[in-house]
């Protein structure tokens, strides 16, 4: 349950009284501002823009947070208003100018971007009803470090760690003895890649083409990196803040490469164009394809996508449809990988997979004129009802761990990833910007390799994946420190 409002601002009183001895506050905007903004004492007759993330705002979860948020606080004459038809604003060209949100939602990695500038504010944390249920690992996503000193910037709301979505109703009809090696009673196509690779293989190859088992675009560097995380390789050191030190190329991360390879093969060409992901709800609904890779917060979008096909297909009412659509759209933990890093190593040993992700939250601008009802909103917004609220609809995995545990399954489950390091998440630097480019041009390299005439193929063997690997690396490195 949340504090309440006077419990809240005593907590502040006294965050407040210690980041003004140190002084942090100095922080936002200048060092003449800023020490005075967190007091405690809400803002009267003020408006905040909340910007928001499209889903949030489509899927009417965006106006239930405003109403209730606005129903309690209106007799201070606050009131907190949609910011989303101002998206793309950049704050840190707009904000000095009085344009943009007094708080953001973002991805640790889009909002940290501003801590340079001092374009957002340090909070003081430790005063929001949310501060000790969640993980010291999603914390660290918004640390940012002045003086040696660490200072938290964002308040994390949900974990965007990659799940595997699938079709139960189009699993075949011997998998239970045909592909259940274990007898754990769980499908090997998603308990094992080399399985999964297996079973895409016979169905593009049953249906001419015409159907895919496993389906994702492999150029996309947030998806991809995770194979190479998985056998060793990392993007900076130091836990993401040494940019000088950047190891796509190290340990095994070969090994990643490969399977990313092999899987391609067992795709077709579209694996290199990002139209997968755009058309990824439909041809899950349609059965083009068995399963795919994405974010636990595109959930709905499935259910929908699914749901309008039994309606079409079946012939059934919208709730019959639906009903059918959630017990067909499966959502798992990412399959092991071989740890030999081979597809085709159905019965060697296997290994967890590492895959990339993010932590998205809240964010208060430095340019707001209100900060302390700003933080009140992310107390409001990050309250256990919220956040249950917010799984309910949207489908995302809470960085609560109260609520990840109320609801228990895959949010339960990604919870766990985080704390237990199978979820690299994004650097929250500035020169993130500089990885994707170089990343992506070879990741769309290596998986149009399988698709080349077998004279003109070049990532066959281990020693052409690592040189790769490494001239990645370099081409990262002049990026930010040579070139820049």
């Amino acid at each position: 349950m949340t504090k309440t409002l006077t419990a809240v601002v005593a907590h502040i009183l006294v965050v407040v009284a210690l980041l003004t001895t140190f002084g942090i506050l100095g922080l936002a905007r200048n060092e003449s501002e800023g020490a005075d903004k967190f007091t405690g004492e809400l803002e009267h007759n003020v408006k905040l823009r909340v910007l928001e993330n499209d889903t949030a705002k489509e899927m009417g979860y965006l106006d239930e947070l405003l109403d209730a948020f606005n129903k309690k606080y209106a007799s201070y004459g606050i009131k907190a208003e949609d910011a989303n038809m101002d998206q793309y604003i950049d704050l840190e060209k707009d904000g000095p100018y009085g344009y943009g949100p007094d708080i953001l939602y973002q991805a640790n990695d889009a909002l940290m971007k501003y801590t340079d500038g001092k374009h957002i504010q340090p909070l003081p944390v430790e005063a929001l009803d949310c501060y000790d249920e969640v993980s010291e690992q999603a914390w660290s996503a918004y640390a940012a470090s002045y003086a040696g000193e660490d200072y938290i910037f964002g308040v994390p709301v949900n974990i965007q760690g990659p799940l595997l979505y699938y079709r139960k109703d189009l699993l075949p009809a011997d998998w239970q003895t045909a592909w259940d090696k274990d007898r754990n009673g769980v499908p090997d196509m998603v308990e094992y890649w080399t399985d999964l690779y297996a079973y895409s293989k016979q169905i593009k190859s049953e249906s001419g083409g015409k159907k895919f088992g496993y389906m994702k675009s492999l150029f996309d560097p947030y998806f991809a990196m995770g194979y190479l995380f998985s056998y060793g390789g990392y993007i900076f050191g130091d836990e993401g803040r040494d940019t000088k030190d950047i190891g796509l190329s190290a340990n095994e991360s070969y090994k990643g490469a490969s399977v990313i390879r092999q899987l391609a093969s067992s795709m077709n060409e579209d694996c290199i164009d990002d139209t997968i992901t755009v058309n990824a709800y439909s041809m899950i609904g349609n059965g083009t394809y068995f399963a795919t890779m994405t974010t636990p917060d595109v959930y709905t979008m499935f259910i929908s996508e699914l749901t309008r096909e039994y309606m079409r297909r079946d012939k059934l009412d919208r709730a019959e449809a639906e009903k059918k659509a959630k017990e067909n759209l499966i959502v798992a933990d990412i399959p092991k990988l071989p740890e030999s890093g081979d597809l085709e190593d159905r019965n060697g040993k296997t290994i967890d997979s590492v895959m990339m992700g993010g932590i998205n939250g809240y964010a208060v601008s430095a340019y707001t004129k209100a900060p302390n009802a700003a933080l009140a909103f992310v107390d409001f917004a990050t309250s256990y009802e919220m956040i249950m609220k917010r799984n309910q609809l949207l489908g995302i995995a809470p960085a609560r761990a109260d609520v990840a545990e109320s609801v228990g399954g895959l949010s339960e489950t990604v919870n766990k990833n985080l704390v237990a390091g199978r979820i690299e998440v994004m650097p929250s630097v500035r020169a993130i910007a500089q990885v994707w480019t170089p990343a992506q041009t070879f990741f769309s390299d290596l998986a149009k390799d399988p698709f080349r005439p077998k004279k003109d193929q070049k990532y066959t063997v281990a020693d052409a994946l690592k040189t790769a690997l490494k001239k990645v690396d370099d081409q990262i490195y002049a990026a930010i420190h040579t070139l820049a």
